[in-house]
């Protein structure tokens, strides 16, 4: 059984990802998690601080899984368009719940600003992934903005019609 750390993070990854920030609460967490109140508050301070350490392992997974997606094939346009086979790939997994991290920026107020800079982090994180990518300042700057509208327009649709017309623009552009 995992510590009562982990169950606690586990649970609310799979709350907030399915159901909300704002819609979980945290008796709840404690609740499904199996855990006492003391514990809870002895590993995180917050719900607040729960939300980044649940974002913090999410990036981490996320750009795992993106990274192994581009793994498994050479050149650059390649590893571009794997990327929003990642995306399809996700949304199967997830079935179209979106990007978690955009997902709770709209549910956050400008007083959370500790939530919004670890969002903004993620975010700088993915457009370095496509700036890496042996393409010029202006063509990232696309394929990133083609990237983030393909996931909002997929959750929204529930279809990776658009994921595939942006691999279509994608491959015209490099």
């Amino acid at each position: 059984m995992n510590s009562p750390r982990e169950r606690i993070l586990e649970t609310a990854s799979g709350l907030f990802h399915q159901q909300g920030y704002n819609s979980t609460g945290i008796n709840q967490i404690i609740s499904e998690a199996a855990v006492a109140k003391a514990s809870f508050y002895s590993h995180f301070k917050s719900k607040d601080e729960l939300c980044i350490a649940f974002l913090s392992a999410r990036h981490d997974y996320w750009f795992s899984e993106l990274n192994t997606f581009g793994s498994k094939v050479t050149g650059t346009k390649q590893r571009l368009l794997a990327a929003f086979d990642f995306i399809i790939y996700m949304n199967e997994k997830e079935d179209f719940r979106g990007c978690s991290f955009l997902n709770i920026l709209s549910e956050i107020s400008k007083d959370q600003a500790a939530i919004l800079s670890v969002i903004q982090a993620h975010k700088n994180d993915l457009r370095k992934f496509f700036k890496n990518e042996d393409v010029s300042d202006p063509v990232s700057d696309h394929i990133y903005l083609l990237f983030e509208s393909s996931i909002i327009e997929s959750q929204l649709f529930r279809s990776n019609e658009l994921v595939n017309r942006s691999k279509e623009i994608v491959g015209s552009l490099i």
